[in-house]
């Protein structure tokens, strides 16, 4: 940390340096183009009065990394050649440049001289830099330069509220300020508007701004110091961060004078309606929530995730052409956050299913919702591989700071320690572990920024937490896995009860930051399905597994069961792959069809009547998980033989055919009628997934007595709420079992 910080004032007096030598060429730079994240960009120069770009040839990470330092960025990520962020326009100013990465400045790099070059503008070079500031970095406008188009370039930015506001969680109202220069300063309002302040309610995680009472803040902004930022800001408001606003116009600071005909600049925003306060729960449930027609799926945190929108009551995606921060901003604001951090790509949260709904998005940045953004409908060429995604700004509500994890090897695991009220102060304290599992697990994860649960523990003996924490304060933890903080789920609250006590018993989790996510093939058993008349003597090692209903118990073995039987074909459509929790050596060996089970109960299998009674069960051990097939250039990692690794790679699936052993229901007892056919993958959440919902897949079914159809077939999440009201019974799985 020490020599970051040192290595970060050398770059700030080399800038300062830089900026007012008057030997060297008089530049200032900033980041354009199409931007997927605000510290990443098309690298502009500011040059003889005029905007122009920098050509890709001989361009190397060292001059990236003078460019990120230039505008205030601790270093350069990586930096992109052939106009990534798209063609800029007007001159190519510098070509061949040459740096060693010491350079004061860009201008002080080797090249072939301003305004030399032979390249083309399909030639513009990017940059990506590090999302981190220097400290003390502060931003000089080069007196010599007087073009407009210079973006805001400060160290940071915060809402300060006032005093009697600071205990409001979240904090949606106060003075903005910048830090330039190491100090915080005021802007001064006569200047600022609106956009400025949608802007800075997008980065606090506020979709929108409101007015407030000026007053209160006139009389503290007359009793307060005022220390002023020299230029006003000018955003037009799409801008999802205040580092893409323009610099205004230079303030004149005259002391006390200063800004004489308005005062330190107030925002005030609207929170979304997952962090406004709360209100009475009763007034909630009277009113039905609209159908969203734009949602996130397979994000770890809330405000990210794959964006799928809603067409003919289907859910899709989005093609990740032309997909970038200011499309991801909208969603983001018409799903209740803040502005987007990041707009993603290439499938980056998991890919979806079903179809591609829209493509090439283009939006403004002021539509209500990105169905209202132009869209090409034609997504031909456009595969699930390129779904887009978001990462979006949301209110800093302080969650992590009561919780935390202790013992671990490192930060994503070890025992869980919750602050808790005990006799009138807050003391850390242990979880109980009674009924602890991955649903839990997965809250604190998420509380924390962790991502999502790898392992859920009920003994964390060998994690030595803090001995002073040791007493159990939380016991009879449930909860559905969409929390945000572990205290919004179900438990015992202040009345403590623990079987198991604490200690060595208390709960733990382990994080991280992808997950797999299984998904069935609904087509697949749609075209399988069939029924089959079987003896009882050939059931034998299925009716040792349970694979047939209860009164088989007492068939004769000459007798017949009817099965319906189809194939199943289950898919890994997340970011990581999908391994058994237990252990080889725990896994479990079933003589009689001579295999191991890894997971005892992998899927059910389930017929319901219309009105959610089940008429038949079976259920499905996953005696061999293993790839049977992959997406083309992936490698199969797992094969059952020889006791080998089970479980399914990223991009592969593992197909239960229909004439293996427990591939079916036992729908002997079944009378004839119409029915709901339900598959549930990994129904005990034993393995953490990405996403739950879309875990069951349910059928229409129509049985006659001698023959059988099963037909709209559809994967739990894929339909609106309207049409999943035709399917009574659960719409997740996220309540199946507790």
């Amino acid at each position: 940390m020490v020599n970051q910080l040192l290595m970060a004032l050398l770059c700030m007096s080399a800038l300062i340096s830089a900026q007012t030598d008057p030997s060297k060429p008089a530049i200032q730079l900033r980041l354009a183009g199409e931007k997927k994240k605000h510290y990443e960009g098309r690298v502009e120069v500011f040059y003889n009065g005029e905007w122009g770009t920098v050509c890709d040839d001989d361009f190397t990470i060292q001059a990236a990394q003078v460019v990120c330092r230039e505008l205030g960025f601790i270093d350069a990520v990586s930096w992109s050649p052939s106009a990534k962020f798209g063609k800029g326009e007007g001159h190519i100013w510098l070509d061949n440049v040459h740096c060693t990465g010491t350079e004061k400045s860009l201008a002080h790099c080797k090249s072939n001289g301003f305004g030399v070059s032979d390249c083309k503008h399909s030639e513009d070079v990017g940059v990506v830099c590090s999302q981190k500031r220097i400290p003390g970095f502060k931003f000089i406008r080069n007196q010599a330069l007087s073009g407009e188009g210079l973006t805001v370039q400060v160290e940071d930015v915060r809402i300060r509220a006032t005093y009697s506001h600071r205990k409001r969680i979240p904090i949606t109202e106060g003075f903005v300020e910048v830090r330039d220069g190491g100090k915080w300063r005021q802007i001064c309002s006569e200047e600022w508007s609106e956009m400025n302040s949608r802007v800075i309610c997008g980065m606090y995680g506020f979709p929108s701004e409101k007015p407030f009472n000026v007053r209160p803040y006139k009389m503290l902004a007359k009793r307060r110091k005022k220390n002023y930022w020299g230029f006003s800001v000018n955003c037009t408001g799409n801008e999802a961060d205040l580092s893409d606003c323009k610099l205004g116009k230079e303030i004149q600071l005259k002391g006390n004078n200063t800004c004489r005909r308005g005062m330190p600049a107030v925002v005030s925003c609207v929170p979304g309606r997952a962090f406004a306060p709360s209100v009475s729960m009763g007034f909630r449930k009277a009113y039905r929530v609209e159908q969203p027609l734009v949602r996130l799926r397979g994000g770890a945190m809330i405000g990210e995730g794959r964006v799928e929108v809603l067409k003919n009551g289907e859910w899709g995606t989005v093609c990740d052409d032309n997909w970038n921060i200011r499309a991801a901003t909208v969603v983001c604001r018409e799903l209740g956050f803040g502005s987007a951090k990041e707009a993603l790509a290439g499938g980056k949260m998991g890919q979806g299913v079903g179809s591609v709904h829209m493509n090439e998005v283009e939006c403004s940045g002021f539509e209500k919702s990105l169905t209202e953004c132009y869209f090409n409908r034609d997504s031909l060429g456009c595969s699930h591989e390129e779904d887009a995604a978001v990462r979006c700004n949301v209110p800093a509500m302080g969650f992590n700071t009561r919780l935390r994890l202790n013992g671990g090897r490192n930060s994503y695991e070890g025992r869980v320690e919750v602050l808790a009220e005990r006799n009138g102060s807050l003391v850390w304290g242990t979880v109980c572990s009674d009924s602890w599992g991955t649903m839990e697990a997965m809250v604190v994860c998420r509380q924390l920024g962790l991502g999502f649960a790898s392992h859920a523990f009920q003994e964390t003996w060998y994690w030595q937490g803090d001995a002073s924490a040791d007493a159990v304060v939380m016991s009879g933890v449930r909860c559905l896995g969409t929390e945000l903080t572990l205290d919004q789920c179900l438990h015992h609250g202040k009345h403590v009860s623990c079987q198991k006590g604490g200690g060595r018993f208390a709960a733990g989790v382990s994080c991280t930051q992808t997950a797999p996510d299984l998904v069935l093939s609904a087509q697949v058993v749609e075209q399988t399905t069939y029924l089959e008349d079987r003896p009882m003597y050939a059931l034998q090692c299925a009716h040792e597994e349970r694979c047939l209903s209860s009164t088989a118990d007492k068939a004769s073995p000459d007798s017949y069961r009817r099965l319906l039987r189809f194939s199943s074909q289950i898919q890994n459509n997340g970011l990581s792959d999908f391994r058994p929790r237990a252990s080889p050596h725990s896994w479990i060996w079933h003589e009689c069809h001579r295999h191991y089970h890894s997971m005892e109960v992998f899927t059910h299998y389930d017929l319901i009547s219309l009105n959610g009674t089940k008429v038949a069960e079976g259920h499905k051990a996953s005696f061999c998980l293993e790839d049977t097939h992959c997406d083309e250039g992936i490698q199969k990692r797992y094969e059952c033989a020889n006791f080998g690794s089970q479980g399914i790679t990223v991009g592969c699936w593992d197909t239960y055919r229909h004439d293996i052993d427990c591939q079916w229901i036992d729908i002997t007892d079944v009378k004839p009628g119409d029915y709901i056919f339900q598959v549930l993958i990994n129904p005990n959440f034993e393995v953490a997934e990405s996403d739950y919902t879309n875990n069951i897949m349910k059928c229409r079914t129509r049985y006659d007595g001698h023959r059988i159809w099963t037909y709209n077939c559809h994967i739990g999440g894929t339909l609106s709420s309207d049409s999943e009201d035709t399917f009574p019974g659960l719409l997740t799985n996220q309540l199946s079992h507790r």
